[in-house]
This record gives C-alpha cells, structure tokens and sequence, in this order.
C-alpha cells in the first residue's frame, strides 16, 4: 500500500501511524527532503482523520531542524509540521543522528534514537558527523534501541529508550 517512493500510514488500536520517506533528495549539507508529492499525499491521508487522532510519525532524518549544518534536519519539514499541528498528540521518531535527541513544540514531541550499529558526536561538537571511536567495552552503552507502547489513552505515547548493555 505504499505511495510514490514508499511512503504509507496504517492505523493501531485507534493511533494513525505515518511513514515518510526522507532519504532520496538532499540539499545543503546532505539534509533530507520530502518532496511537494509526498506532502500532497501526507494532506490527503491526514485529510479525513479527526484532530483527537494520536499521530506517529516515523522518517529517517530529523523533521526539525535538529543540527542542520550536518544534515540532521528535513529541509521542507516545516510544511508537514503545518499539516501535524491540528492534532492534538503527535509522536515524530527518527533515527539518522544516531543518539537520543529530544524536544517539544506545541502538541508535537520530536524524539531521535540511539543507533545500533555505532554513536555520533553531540550536534556541533567536532569536525562534523560519523562513527565516535569508543573502547570496545563501552560500546554496548553507546548503541541502543527506542521502543514505543501504543494504548488508548489521552496521555502522550510512552518512549522508553535502553542500550544494548
């Protein structure tokens, strides 16, 4: 059921989940784009959904502008926030920065994962973006996983971050 270059949204237990996709179009330092027909169908699909609907929202890149001069930020993510900002709960995860990152903006909680796979310097520290060299016994605390829990409820969704340690 994906669209264009595999975006796609599903429902759970009354939260509307959306998927973009902000990988295949960079501009300035490598940040991500989404691109006006992915925002046009993000329009449509959030279109007929009650402003009381729980939104997820998952992408790759930050859709804030997060640390932009390294490309941690969507470039026209402004324009899908716009279309987020009549919904009383939304949940926007990403990944890329490889750290945990968080903020709050109105109704909308922003939340970067750790990695699995390797940690990156704090925004702005250092030469710019990659793999932090850690001692092999530290690793596993550098690296970990983000998991949510979708309930009914009128309280923001739960997000519990751990490492592999």
């Amino acid at each position: 059921g994906a669209a264009g270059n595999g975006w796609y949204s599903y429902d759970i237990a009354g939260v509307h989940f959306v998927a973009l996709v902000n990988v295949l179009q960079f501009v300035d330092s490598g940040t991500g784009t989404l691109g006006a027909d992915q925002i046009d169908w993000l329009k449509r699909d959030l279109a007929g959904l009650s402003s009381s609907t729980p939104i997820v929202v998952l992408s790759h890149f930050p859709l804030w502008p997060l640390y932009p001069q390294w490309g941690w930020g969507t470039s026209d993510g402004t324009a899908a926030l716009a279309l987020l900002r009549r919904f009383g709960s939304v949940t926007c995860l990403n990944g890329h920065i490889h750290q945990i990152a968080q903020k709050i903006e109105g109704h909308i909680v922003f939340h970067a994962a750790r990695s699995t796979a390797y940690s990156q310097p704090a925004p702005g520290v250092g030469p710019g973006p990659g793999p932090l060299v850690v001692p092999g016994e530290g690793l596993l605390a550098t690296i970990g996983m983000t998991s949510i829990e979708v309930r009914s409820s009128n309280a923001p969704i739960p997000i519990t971050d751990t490492t592999l340690a």
